[in-house]
């Protein structure tokens, strides 16, 4: 099957010419004028695009104003996203890639540059895909099932925690925040699933360079992110200590994505360093996070 492509740009004449690059390198793709026409067109199908493609300044919705619309929609908010625009100032591209777009190409563009990177992403997200896949497997002999968190209990099931790879034993479970039960099973066999399932996809080689992987865990009605990264240690079978930071939520979307890595880099310095860190603290940037409305859009 052709991978789905949806391009939304203004610029007729432009959007005919991607059309045509993306169909002769054997991509399917859907246009659409501006935000609004892209938005109808999406609730129209039934298959989830691969990728989605837009300019910025467009007429009754601009491009911010589409990637916002797309990150609060559950089902349409991990599909990677590019921005494609004439705003070429730092300060453009670094507010595109402030809300959490994957990718900001200039115009004029070249053609190759966008068909790699339309590749590039595809074969990451393929390889999301194949974990949620081995997620699901790996949760689904658990035979649990979990209702939806009403906004008041939603709090409570933000879960921050911390485990490193043992030579010995696999993935233990180091720290973690709320202490209370909020899973219906415990949280180190979540964190066992979780770790063994990227190893196994990604191998201890190339595990801490993984970078952030957003996933879904249906089993729990969750959503998980997790970050990767290691410490020199010579005492341990691949030269490095391992481990895992996570945050698991009932929503996680782009918008959040890009600021938790940045806290999870913060929490892995002090990690290395060996440095005394509050586990409720980083905890409470997560949850102010996730309860606060999205980034305002200039």
């Amino acid at each position: 099957m052709k991978p789905l492509i949806l391009v939304v740009e203004d610029n007729l004449d432009l959007l005919y010419n991607i059309n045509l690059l993306l169909e002769s390198n054997n991509y399917k793709p859907i246009i659409a004028k501006n935000g609004k026409d892209a938005l109808h067109k999406l609730s129209e199908i039934e298959e989830v695009p691969d990728i989605i493609i837009s300019d910025i300044m467009m007429p009754q919705m601009d491009g911010y104003e589409f990637f916002r619309a797309i990150s609060n929609n559950p089902r349409w908010n991990t599909i990677p996203f590019i921005f494609l625009s004439a705003r070429t100032t730092p300060k453009d591209i670094r507010f595109g890639k402030l809300l959490g777009a994957d990718d900001y190409l200039t115009k004029p563009f070249n053609e190759k540059d966008l068909l790699a990177i339309i590749s590039g992403r595809i074969a990451r997200n393929k390889r999301v895909n194949a974990l949620n896949s081995k997620i699901d497997e790996a949760f689904s002999t658990t035979n649990i099932e979990m209702k939806a968190p009403s906004d008041r209990q939603r709090e409570f099931n933000i879960c921050l925690f911390l485990a490193f790879w043992d030579d010995r034993f696999g993935p233990e479970l180091n720290r973690y925040f709320p202490e209370e039960k909020i899973f219906p099973i415990p949280l180190d066999n979540i964190v066992n699933q979780l770790f063994n399932v990227v190893t196994s996809m990604y191998g201890h080689s190339k595990i801490t360079k993984a970078e952030g992987v957003l996933l879904d865990i249906k089993n729990l009605n969750n959503r998980g992110y997790l970050f990767f990264d290691s410490y020199p240690d010579k005492n341990e079978r691949f030269g490095e200590k391992q481990y895992m930071i996570a945050a698991i939520a009932p929503s996680i979307n782009y918008f959040h994505t890009l600021e938790i890595k940045e806290i999870f880099i913060d929490l892995s310095e002090k990690i290395k360093k060996r440095i005394n860190w509050d586990i409720e603290k980083y905890w409470k940037q997560i949850y102010d996070l996730m309860i606060l409305d999205p980034i305002e859009l200039e």
